[in-house]
């Protein structure tokens, strides 16, 4: 990081999401008033979107590296990403000491289109293997969740830490599925399993705002097998700095490039690891 602070970051990442945020908006109210295609519009605003965050952070911190959700879809529109080009697969971030920048520029494209109030920007810093900082935001809300090593978790200007909630029977627990569920039915099973056995379950549709809800308290756990490194790099920050745990779903230590993941309060940790090692 040679002189450049983790709140300096931590200060842009939170900048970038609240400049992405005002892209966002600007082509959620063009989808009333064009014919174009709806899966066309959210192309161009998530590429919109990455590319006013790599503008801004590029600008800030030009020795850092970027990696994109949209850098793997489209990479030629986003050809000055030197991460992206040089780069086959996420994971080999994961053994690179340089800064980098891991970015959703929305999670939760499905309310996106529809126009339900719950998706967000994600943005994480990696520094040697090792996410430092989070930024979440949720422009619908004005809600911005931000962590950073040893700085604890924020909800705006309140510090947030997670519940004190211990028994599974009064937990509300969320968790994701991926697009297409053919083939990928455990993810019903999971649900049927866990929704006898708690107080309640959501499924929001954006894994960063799960992970952000585990910090703020209003989620007791979370769990997930089909995650991407953009959707959790934000949210793994938060979760651990507000005290919980985040965890691979077999209790070995997180990797963000894996797409199974188990968050929770810390307390309901070893529950719902003996749960999912028991089976539906």
């Amino acid at each position: 990081m040679s002189t450049i602070s983790i709140a300096e970051c931590l200060d842009a990442a939170c900048e970038a999401a609240l400049r992405a945020a005002v892209v966002l908006d600007d082509w959620r109210k063009r989808f009333s008033v064009r014919e174009k295609g709806r899966a066309d519009l959210v192309t161009d605003a998530d590429l919109a979107s990455q590319k006013t965050i790599h503008e801004y952070l590029c600008s800030r911190f030009p020795d850092h590296q970027f990696l994109g959700e949209e850098d793997l879809a489209s990479r030629d529109s986003t050809s000055h990403l030197t991460a992206s080009r040089e780069r086959k697969r996420p994971e080999d971030a994961a053994t690179d000491d340089r800064p980098t920048w891991i970015v959703d520029p929305i999670d939760g494209t499905t309310n996106y289109v529809h126009d339900c109030p719950m998706y967000c920007v994600s943005i994480g810093l990696q520094v040697g293997g090792q996410l430092i900082a989070g930024v979440v935001y949720d422009p619908r809300q004005k809600e911005m969740f931000s962590a950073a090593q040893g700085m604890g978790a924020w909800l705006n200007d309140e510090r947030i830490q997670v519940s004190a909630c211990d028994k599974l029977e009064d937990a509300l627990l969320a968790t994701g599925f991926p697009p297409d569920l053919r083939g990928q039915e455990r993810a019903l099973d999971w649900w049927r399993h866990f929704s006898l056995r708690t107080r309640s379950l959501r499924r929001t549709g954006s894994t960063a705002l799960n992970l952000a809800y585990v910090a703020a308290g209003r989620f007791d756990g979370y769990w997930a097998f089909d995650n991407h490194v953009w959707d959790v790099a934000g949210g793994t920050v938060l979760v651990r700095e507000a005290g919980g745990v985040i965890s691979d779903v077999d209790g070995a230590a997180y990797n963000p490039y894996t797409p199974d993941a188990l968050a929770s309060n810390a307390r309901l940790h070893p529950i719902l690891l003996k749960a999912l090692a028991e089976g539906p």
